[in-house]
């Protein structure tokens, strides 16, 4: 009996941006009703190629076939035309309009007259959601609705247009875990109907649940396409994990470990993210979050920063216990956050350099009731020099410099208020390798110095070169809290985040 031909085609794709090579002639392919795990560190190329499967950039080179069919996708509607649909992690849903009028965006039915047909629409996205055996009101408000109601809602967007394979980005970052479970049932029935699905996850336990195979990427290239049941979860690790970032050393500092905790949180919980949260943090220690994305551990430091409301638990500082329901409460008591997206949540970007770094610093520039200039220049000059911020002009907006000098910038701000307990959310996300060191090295002067540091971390070579102790963080809670010197390498700690024990 003849094979049915191939659900997609990748053959010998290559792109590069600006010089650099993202993608060195890559091969991917999907079989119909299959699950495909798309799997890759960060900058591996996974995104990359999808998104030219899904027509929002264009190859270089290469070939794509659709059910056997050479096809040219150059735009998302082309994409569209073969049947593929993107379910995206960040939604792409219009809040204010109903389901129905989501699914069928920018493909409204129409009816007499020519007008749209809401009625219609309607009509169909239930037929839609009967198909996938799911219950949602097609006329209800998509704002009034949770988040695995967003996800249904993107997945018949995608069905409701016709779409054979399925692009699901971390489908689960913002599923609760009975909203987990739900999605794999419809996964498994999606299958059952011929869809194709390709899966981008981090998460070694989904990907063994439902994917038949896997392909890793590294580098811009593929490193294998495997069946799960030929591939151990250590050697996917490794695939993932691949080559060392060269001049990131662990270096034991030898903290004071028996003093007095300068942060004790007890039983945290707050939302559906943070659920009893237990750790310390002693003064000089300087403390790694792990864990995969959705794990909590960004909304930890948010509860922590006063930023989200706690509904339970206990926080001490220096062995009092402490409320903290706002930022400026944070501040008062000696915390700084460094968040995790500079642009958007730490810097002011049409603002000059010295406008943000003076930002929480303004008290200490006041002349009576008035702002001393002398004062702010000085300030702020001492900053730049500190932190090594290369600027040639600091009244310069902050959006004109290098990332990495942006992220100094954000550090010099926040660290120029003196805190006894920093915490850093991806502090060297986009960074070159020189800054990513310079950081480090700040970080670990800082806890020489006797401050308490909490490091949040997708990058495990950064974790392992600065932190005394690693707390794992899955589902919300504290998972496992090891001491560096047990940890043993890259591997270990990447078993330990994907809950599989060696």
């Amino acid at each position: 009996m003849a094979q049915p031909p191939t659900a997609v085609q990748m053959t010998g794709i290559h792109k590069a941006f600006y010089g650099t090579t993202v993608l060195d002639d890559v091969d991917f392919e999907v079989l119909p009703g299959e699950v495909h795990a798309l799997a890759g560190g960060n900058g591996a190329g996974k995104s990359t190629l999808m998104k030219i499967l899904q027509g929002v950039y264009s190859m270089d080179r290469g070939d794509i076939s659709i059910a056997g069919q050479p096809v040219q996708i150059n735009s998302i509607h082309e994409a569209r035309a073969n049947g593929i649909g993107m379910v995206f992690q960040e939604f792409s849903l219009v809040p204010s309009l109903t389901v129905a009028q989501n699914v069928f965006l920018t493909a409204e039915p129409l009816g007499r007259g020519g007008l749209i047909s809401d009625r219609e629409a309607v009509r169909r996205a239930r037929e839609v959601f009967a198909e996938m055996e799911v219950e949602v009101d097609p006329k209800a408000v998509v704002a009034d609705l949770g988040t695995a109601y967003w996800q249904l809602t993107e997945i018949a967007k995608a069905l409701g247009q016709d779409a054979r394979v399925l692009i699901m980005d971390e489908p689960t970052a913002s599923l609760a875990k009975h909203e987990t479970e739900a999605l794999f049932d419809l996964v498994e029935r999606l299958k059952a109907r011929g869809i194709s699905i390709i899966y981008i996850s981090h998460r070694m336990d989904e990907v063994y649940r439902i994917a038949d195979r896997i392909t890793i990427l590294r580098d811009g290239s593929r490193l294998l396409t495997e069946k799960l049941t030929d591939v151990t979860p250590e050697q996917i690790v490794e695939g993932i994990v691949g080559r060392k970032i060269e001049g990131l050393s662990y270096r034991n500092r030898g903290h004071e470990t028996e003093a007095t905790p300068l942060l004790e949180v007890t039983d945290l919980r707050a939302g559906s993210r943070v659920n009893g949260v237990t750790f310390t943090v002693r003064p000089g220690e300087i403390i790694g979050l792990a864990g995969l994305m959705g794990s909590g551990r960004t909304e930890l430091a948010r509860v922590l920063f006063g930023i989200d409301k706690l509904d339970s638990g206990e926080v001490k500082l220096h062995g009092e216990v402490v409320t903290i329901s706002n930022p400026q409460q944070a501040i008062s008591h000696g915390l700084a956050l460094i968040p995790e997206d500079r642009r958007a949540q730490g810097l002011v970007l049409e603002h000059s350099v010295r406008d943000n770094l003076l930002l929480p610093l303004l008290d200490r520039t006041r002349k009576g009731p008035f702002l001393s200039a002398t004062v702010a220049r000085e300030l702020s000059e001492r900053l730049i020099s500190q932190f090594a911020v290369k600027v040639d002009n600091p009244s310069r907006p902050v959006r004109l410099l290098s990332g990495g000098n942006q992220q100094k910038v954000v550090l010099a701000k926040w660290l120029g208020t003196e805190p006894d307990l920093l915490i850093l959310d991806e502090p060297t996300a986009g960074v070159d390798i020189g800054t990513k060191s310079e950081i480090l090295e700040m970080i670990r002067n800082l806890a020489d110095d006797g401050k308490a540091v909490i490091v949040i971390s997708s990058e495990y070579p950064e974790l392992l070169a600065v932190s005394d102790r690693i707390l794992v963080l899955r589902d919300g809670a504290v998972s496992a809290d090891l001491p560096r010197r047990e940890i043993a390498d890259e591997e270990t700690l990447q078993l330990a985040v994907q809950g599989v024990h060696s």
